[in-house]
């Protein structure tokens, strides 16, 4: 069924900004409408202007396979523009491009061989839509993933028009700016290199052989100054009446053996780190030992098997789920050992990542549905009519993952669903592990391993 058009202010605010700046960025928080927006702007600058070159929008999987076309598909105003996903087998993939249509879709995955496909032809789409452009923030002059740097290609040769769009720019601190911002200006505001961009605005400290970058004090005012002629944040708390979240810590004690067995993980942990041998993201995957024995279960040698340690997260979830009545309840998880745990003592719980277990979800089914932070953040509309509580049985360092969940039945979302219940969020914090360091950065943002070198210095 097709919905009629009503046009919010930041809407138009939104349309003038991508009408008058040609390469720019909108931030803007799920459930604000950005994929409406954006292709209302396509829309115009296809069949009004008369643009006669395709666009381009990249997108998680998902997203580019479903949510833009569907997203077309929902409103009267839209039904003129065709959106044709790009994804698929290679045959599929070609059979899409073959078609002629005003707007394609492909996910980040495919880049590389889409700047083949067109090897020694030009490169056919004027506009260039990066959806989630996070996925872009590790991209280098001279290193980097081989996705972006296929796309750095033709960003500034062939595309006339780019749009970056995203609820979380800087989730992870402000370094992820730069490789987001280059593909917008070829390094205009930010500088023109990343050495250059971290030479200006982060600040040097040496941890044994490995050099610590740090914000300075004037990096935030600074680059926000600089991107503000191209960039534009929408914030729901600025159009909206929107309460925050209401947030539950649920501390949980270890048993005396699994206390035990996770001291002494933590020091081989920190032997590790304490000697310089390993650099601040290699701090956080060494960590994840860690963050496993916390929730109950942890990782053997071989990484496929895995042996329990304690229940008490699985206790506390039990306990709450009783007290929440028949009320929907959304489960974040880390491992696939959490979730074979979870559906072990929850038989009737729902596995998102599972085509049918999200249909049951969606119709409102279920006590307790399970769900994967770096798969439901993107591309998940809809299970904000039936829930408003998110239990995170797990903690973990990404921030724009924690971020994403969140907002999959937060404050906005509830408003779009026309609901004017409360959020309410739990954390499962294992009292005196490394799940406590992790609420600690999500927050201050500060650096992983400087959380982990003050907490070892503490135990000492």
């Amino acid at each position: 069924m097709r919905r009629s058009f009503t046009p919010r202010p930041y809407h138009g605010l939104a349309m003038a900004h991508l009408a008058g700046v040609p390469r720019s960025a909108i931030f803007a928080k799920p459930g604000m409408g950005k994929s409406v927006m954006a292709l209302t702007f396509l829309d115009y600058l296809h069949n009004v202007w008369g643009e006669s070159r395709p666009s381009l929008v990249l997108a998680p999987l998902r997203v580019a396979r479903d949510t833009w076309a569907n997203e077309a598909g929902k409103w009267d105003h839209l039904s003129s523009i065709e959106v044709v996903p790009i994804t698929g087998t290679v045959a599929e993939r070609r059979a899409a491009l073959r078609r002629r249509a005003p707007v394609y879709t492909t996910n980040y995955e495919n880049l590389v061989w889409l700047k083949d496909e067109f090897k020694g032809k030009a490169w056919p789409f004027a506009t260039v839509v990066a959806d989630e452009s996070t996925k872009l923030k590790s991209f280098r002059l001279r290193q980097g993933g081989v996705r972006a740097q296929a796309l750095a290609q033709v960003a500034h040769t062939h595309v006339e028009r780019w749009i970056n769009l995203t609820g979380t720019p800087a989730s992870n601190g402000l370094a992820d700016l730069w490789g987001q911002t280059w593909f917008l200006d070829a390094g205009q505001r930010l500088g023109r290199t990343f050495s250059a961009f971290q030479d200006r605005w982060f600040r040097p400290s040496k941890a044994g052989q490995f050099t610590k970058w740090s914000q300075a004090e004037h990096a935030q005012e600074e680059i926000q100054g600089r991107l503000s002629d191209i960039c534009l944040t929408l914030d729901p708390k600025d159009w909206f009446d929107l309460a925050d979240p209401i947030v539950n810590v649920i501390e949980v004690e270890l048993p005396a053996n699994a206390r035990s067995q996770y001291r002494e993980m933590e020091r081989e942990l920190f032997t590790m780190i304490s000697g310089n041998e390993i650099e601040a993201m290699n701090a956080a995957a060494k960590s994840q030992k860690c963050l496993q024995m916390a929730n109950g279960a942890v990782y053997l040698e071989d990484g496929k098997t895995w042996a329990e340690v304690h229940t008490e997260k699985l206790d506390a979830l039990e306990e709450l789920a009783d007290e929440t009545g028949d009320d929907p309840i959304l489960v974040a998880y880390q491992f696939k050992s959490d979730l074979a745990r979870l559906q072990k003592r929850f038989p009737e719980g729902l596995n998102l990542s599972e085509p049918e277990g999200m249909a049951q979800a969606m119709a409102g089914k279920g006590k307790l549905w399970f769900g994967h932070p770096a798969s439901m953040g993107h591309g998940v509309d809809g299970l904000q009519y039936h829930c408003n509580t998110l239990v995170f049985f797990a903690q973990d360092w990404n921030l724009e993952y924690h971020d994403q969940v969140l907002e999959r039945v937060g404050p906005m979302r509830q408003l779009q669903a026309g609901k004017s219940r409360p959020v309410f969020v739990h954390y499962l914090v294992a009292r005196g592990t490394i799940d406590e360091l992790v609420m600690a950065r999500r927050a201050s943002k500060r650096n992983v391993q400087d959380l982990l070198l003050d907490y070892l210095k503490g135990k000492r």
